[in-house]
């Protein structure tokens, strides 16, 4: 059936808005509850990533929603019980007020809040209110703004002029800084392997920072490498958990919690099996189970690789090539 002449239809990220606010109005959505990301929109409503992002950049922009670091968009506080019905994104009144920095935050809170597989020049484009070609008149493509995202995040934290005394105090120092930047900016851990080093200028500062502290105690080069590689290893192999949870929990709809006691009768079985009987001990002896904590994990790590380094570092144990 054809449409009548002169009808205009409504554009499908205000159709994705109209139906959130009425899940919202109608107690569907109560605040504090997540609302579906900008994945969850794309496959339910059939549309582009670019498209998801309009639409809650629009319930953003009318107070109905907000974002927060590693939840995603929940329903606002105080969201208003009625809202504008076609209010538009709001745009720089020229698009001469973009910039490569407003891109490159832009970016990053993407990145922070729904994780860096939602990200896309598209959606950048549509969060700022901009053309979507608009950003590739400052970075050439997806690739490079990662690049310029991971350098901005690395450079949020510096070092003191007061550098603390030891070399254990200063590994100390380097390595809980990285981990408060990956805590900060979970996608960070997904963007290099130890065989391809990211190669950017802030993460060199944290480099520098951890050689530095080694140097001078008599290693051999490759051992003083090798022991920096190992401190960066033990802080992104673990913070690369943090972002895979995130995009479990997005991607399944459950929590860590939801998602194990799902698994309780499979846990049940094993530990019932009677053929792993130390782990069937331990597994009983949890009063409400085993809480999983990456930050008390962070610190036994570290701790334990520096208390082993620590002969080595110090001249009481043989050097090897």
């Amino acid at each position: 059936m054809t449409k009548p002449t002169g009808v205009r239809e409504e554009p499908p990220y205000l159709r994705i808005v109209a139906e959130i606010r009425r899940r919202i109005r109608d107690g569907e959505l109560t605040p504090g509850d997540r609302v579906p990301s900008t994945r969850q929109i794309a496959r339910e409503w059939g549309v582009a990533l670019a498209t998801a992002t309009k639409a809650l950049t629009t319930l953003r922009l009318e107070g109905l929603v907000e974002t927060r670091p590693r939840t995603g968009t929940v329903v606002a506080a105080a969201a208003p019980l009625t809202a504008p019905r076609r209010r538009q994104p709001a745009a720089p009144s020229s698009e001469q007020e973009l910039t490569l920095e407003r891109i490159v935050r832009t970016a990053v809170d993407i990145a922070d809040t729904e994780g860096l597989s939602a990200l896309s020049m598209r959606g950048i484009a549509a969060r700022l209110g901009v053309a979507a070609m608009s950003p590739y008149r400052y970075v050439p493509s997806k690739d490079d703004l990662v690049l310029l995202m991971a350098d901005a995040a690395f450079g949020e934290k510096f070092y003191p002029a007061d550098i603390p005394q030891g070399w254990r105090a200063r590994a100390e120092l380097g390595a809980r800084t990285l981990w408060a930047l990956h805590r900060k900016h979970p996608w960070l851990a997904q963007l290099d392997s130890l065989t391809r080093p990211l190669l950017v200028p802030n993460l060199m500062v944290h480099g520098e920072w951890s050689l530095s502290a080694l140097d001078g105690h008599g290693l051999a080069p490759t051992q003083l490498f090798d022991i920096h590689v190992l401190l960066y290893s033990h802080v992104q192999g673990l913070a690369v958990h943090l972002e895979r949870e995130a995009n479990a929990a997005a991607t399944s709809g459950q929590s860590e919690d939801q998602w194990m006691d799902s698994r309780a009768p499979a846990l049940k079985n094993l530990v019932d099996s009677g053929r792993f009987p130390t782990f069937a001990k331990v597994v009983r002896a949890f009063d409400d189970g085993y809480d999983l904590r990456l930050d008390t994990l962070f610190e036994l790590g570290l701790k334990a690789l520096l208390d082993g380094l620590t002969p080595l570092v110090e001249g009481q144990a043989p050097l090897h090539e």
